[in-house]
């Protein structure tokens, strides 16, 4: 059984371990700091703890932290969409979790803040990832080509949108 739970110190270990993943690197934010220490992991999630509500939730598998999913609303004229982004730590790759913590974080997203719109940048390479998103009827909205430059290579980024039902 798949969980969303707000985010909690006790798992500050375990999420610096799945984040220092090179799979799990290679396939977000340059951002995100490579190494992952534990310092950072503690200041992430203080951040985390102190917003209400949560825009960020940990991600739970038969009782057990096995990653994290969250939103970022956009600001200004696109304040009513907002960009998702998750991890499910390699132990626990291909039982489905990233699909239904998907569905669990868009219902709630959607039921929670004033947004029509979910959207999810998928590297070219990503193909599990992309999978996952059509399988909660994300549809592929564009490829943005030769929109990214990760590991000193340029790259194509894929699209994929979810509108709020309902909404035009």
């Amino acid at each position: 059984m798949v969980e969303l739970k707000n985010y909690q110190t006790d798992i500050t270990e375990r999420f610096t371990e799945f984040r220092n993943n090179p799979i799990i690197f290679d396939n977000g934010y340059d951002k995100v700091p490579n190494p992952f220490t534990l310092k950072d992991a503690e200041e992430f999630i203080a951040i985390q703890l102190k917003k209400s509500p949560a825009e960020r939730k940990l991600i739970y598998w038969k009782d057990i932290f096995v990653g994290e999913i969250g939103i970022d609303i956009k600001k200004d004229v696109f304040r009513l969409s907002a960009e998702m982004g998750y991890f499910i730590g390699e132990p626990f790759w291909g039982n489905g979790i990233a699909t239904k913590a998907i569905a669990l974080m868009t219902d709630y997203a959607f039921s929670t803040f004033d947004i029509v719109r979910i959207e999810a940048g998928v590297f070219e390479f990503n193909k599990p990832s992309m999978r996952v998103l059509e399988k909660n009827d994300f549809t592929l909205e564009s490829i943005k080509r030769n929109a990214a430059f990760k590991n000193d290579k340029i790259i194509d980024d894929y699209l994929w949108v979810k509108l709020k039902k309902g909404v035009k």
